[in-house]
């Protein structure tokens, strides 16, 4: 998957077109017309290699065997839900998942960002926006294995590795989301400095930051229940009251 991504940096306009089909894209959800309506939006983007499935638990299932580059998940599907099916998911793929719902609930959105979400749309929704989110999302993932020029980044036992992605702690990967590791990243390349929720939230969802304290602190929770020995007694991410957070290297202390 990484030499495909790899070509698509630098390549004409043509031959990119021609590689969207190489993604595999697995779009969940309980009704045939939404599934055929999001099948349709995303070809006439380019998007051909498409599995429709219509239950969570065959969702888990297909996951593991087609690995797809992105998964579109509705949240009300039958015996478990989208919240869950993600859940199930995260055990085994870190590919970018979209909750579709027609939950509107400031705290149905946190919650699906919260099991490991990368984005999450409402319903009704337009399936050309559904379509471009697609292409955002794997946009990001393309740019996150350009071979580039920045190293690893030493913080304590902590080694954020921009290149691959990836962070680990005394030698051993965690597992994290999308989104945390680009907050993990950002608060390493500015290590030592505070930098407010707003800001976290404007860099990584590049949307306006109105509303945005909880899901900046739902985020952060789950960081440093996975970095931290101590979560309630962080000596990495710190929290400065009233203006945000910074990441610190306990050793420096």
């Amino acid at each position: 998957m990484a030499s495909k991504k790899y070509e698509m940096i630098g390549t004409s306009v043509h031959e990119r077109i021609a590689k969207m089909n190489e993604y595999k894209i697995m779009v969940v959800d309980d009704e045939p017309d939404i599934l055929d309506l999001l099948e349709k939006a995303l070809n006439i983007e380019g998007f051909f290699n498409v599995t429709k499935v219509e239950s969570g638990l065959a969702a888990v299932d297909a996951c593991k065997q087609i690995s797809p580059d992105i998964i579109i998940l509705d949240v009300m599907l039958p015996v478990i839900d989208g919240y869950e099916v993600c859940k199930r998911i995260r055990q085994f793929s870190h590919c970018p998942i979209l909750f579709l719902s027609s939950k509107n609930d400031e705290v149905d959105k946190i919650l699906g960002l919260a099991v490991g979400g990368d984005d999450y749309v409402t319903k009704p929704f337009s399936p050309k926006e559904v379509a471009f989110r697609v292409k955002a999302q794997l946009r990001r993932a393309e740019y996150r294995q350009i071979p580039a020029q920045s190293h690893a980044i030493t913080v304590g036992k902590l080694v954020i590795d921009p290149d691959g992605c990836r962070a680990s702690k005394n030698g051993k990967d965690m597992e994290l989301t999308a989104k945390e590791f680009e907050i993990l990243h950002l608060m390493a390349q500015n290590i030592g400095r505070v930098i407010s929720r707003e800001r976290l939230y404007e860099s990584i969802w590049k949307e306006d930051s109105f509303g945005c304290d909880n899901t900046i602190m739902v985020h952060i929770r789950h960081l440093r229940e996975k970095l931290e020995d101590n979560p309630t007694r962080p000596q990495y991410i710190i929290t400065m009251k009233g203006l945000g957070y910074k990441l610190v290297n306990p050793d420096e202390k």
